[in-house]
């Protein structure tokens, strides 16, 4: 093989290299169980039939009564993570969520993908939202969830440096095609992947077959003696393993 053929086949072997490490970091990134520093939960391991139902983006002042009242008409409790620009627009929306009685987690200030952004931006988009909440009247544990899941190295640190719990999910009937645009099937996707402990996460303020869902979700789980806790009390299970 000539000089030249070598440097070629080198040059190939790098840049394969590249990309394999490249898809290993997007792949580390958007992991919903592994997270390099800090803590991060997707689900809890015990025996009891619970489920925590978590919504994410929002609030909307047009979407928060259809996605309320079916709660309360059932009396069930949710996690809402919430975007803390959207919490700026519609600051009676996220009233309207505490007053209920319901979890509220930060989901960022501008839902940005937070890879590759320095520490103060995290920190700011972190503290930002943490005030509209706590603005609102959220008293509790405010619990974090990166936008579109994407987490590396600067993000975890910081949460790690701050003491926040990083939370995720294991079941997500909005990323699957032929489920996400009927009502009846992310309820029948819910209830056959659900596990005692699991993490389900719904996007009701801008897809109206998730928000269409929002009763058949609680009652199908009910239907299979599951109940529905909000991610604080499912930690808490967590705590006591």
């Amino acid at each position: 093989m000539s000089r030249l053929a070598r440097r070629a086949a080198a040059a190939l072997l790098l840049v394969a290299l590249a990309a394999l490490a490249l898809h290993g970091l997007r792949l580390l990134a958007r992991s919903r169980t592994v997270q390099v520093f800090g803590r991060l939960v997707h689900r809890v391991d015990t025996a009891e039939r619970v489920v925590a139902l978590t919504f994410d983006d929002g609030p909307t002042a047009g979407a928060v009564d259809a996605i309320l009242e079916p709660l309360a008409a059932r009396g069930a409790k949710a996690t809402f993570f919430v975007v803390g620009e959207q919490v700026q627009r519609s600051p009676e929306a996220l009233r309207k969520i505490v007053a209920a009685g319901h979890q509220v987690g930060n989901h960022s200030w501008s839902h940005r993908v937070m890879v590759a952004k320095s520490p103060s931006f995290v920190r700011r988009e972190l503290d930002d939202t943490d005030r509209a909440i706590r603005a609102a009247g959220f008293a509790g544990p405010i619990r974090f969830r990166p936008p579109n899941g994407y987490k590396l190295v600067v993000l975890p640190w910081v949460l790690q440096r701050t003491g926040r719990t990083s939370v995720t999910w294991d079941v997500e009937p909005d990323s699957w095609r032929g489920v996400r645009e009927d009502p009846a099937r992310i309820a029948e996707h819910v209830a056959e992947h659900a596990k005692p402990g699991s993490i389900v996460l719904l996007h009701p303020w801008y897809r109206k077959p998730s928000r269409d869902a929002i009763p058949a979700v609680v009652d199908a789980l009910r239907a299979r003696d599951f109940r529905l806790v909000t991610v604080d009390e499912l930690l808490a299970l967590r705590e006591t393993l």
